[in-house]
């Protein structure tokens, strides 16, 4: 038994924790009144964290994961690797830990962060924050299918070892 391998596993534990905190929080978000007079520059700037939050936590994890299984990343475009790393099958290594789909979504949240950080005026689109809602209601099932996959993945993995 590797003990490496179940500190990863509660990586993805401590992480998914995380993640389903965020996501409450924006299920709650759209439960409330998101039209008209009641999109404010607060719930803007609210959803536009929650996204970018969502996206860094997964990053983290995503690293981690890169970092256990040795994967190397360049420097000057490691977050777009990194992600595209994610759907990669290794053999003899690792299988995928996100699906192609997944990876297509995420890949939204990504641009969307790097933009959010070099945005620097509070005007915010609301026909962007609509899409990239749609765009998050569909991630979380697809995101937690491939996490839980990726965990029995690493769970037999250790019984291998």
């Amino acid at each position: 038994m590797k003990p490496e391998i179940n500190e990863l596993i509660g990586e993805i534990e401590t992480s998914r924790s995380v993640l389903a905190h965020i996501e409450t929080l924006f299920a709650n978000a759209l439960a409330g009144d998101l039209t008209g007079q009641n999109r404010t520059l607060e719930k803007a700037v609210f959803l536009s964290e929650l996204f970018a939050n969502h996206y860094t936590c997964l990053e983290t994890l995503f690293f981690r994961i890169s970092q256990f299984f040795e994967n190397t990343l360049p420097h000057d475009r490691w977050h777009v690797e990194l992600l595209a790393k994610m759907r990669l099958r290794i053999p003899g290594i690792r299988e995928p830990v996100i699906s192609d789909e997944t990876f297509r979504l995420l890949d939204e949240f990504r641009r969307f962060r790097h933009f959010k950080r070099y945005y620097f005026t509070m005007d915010y689109d609301w026909d962007r924050l609509d899409f990239l809602s749609k765009k998050f209601s569909a991630l979380i099932p697809a995101l937690a299918t491939d996490l839980s996959g990726f965990a029995g993945f690493l769970s037999r993995l250790q019984k291998e070892t």
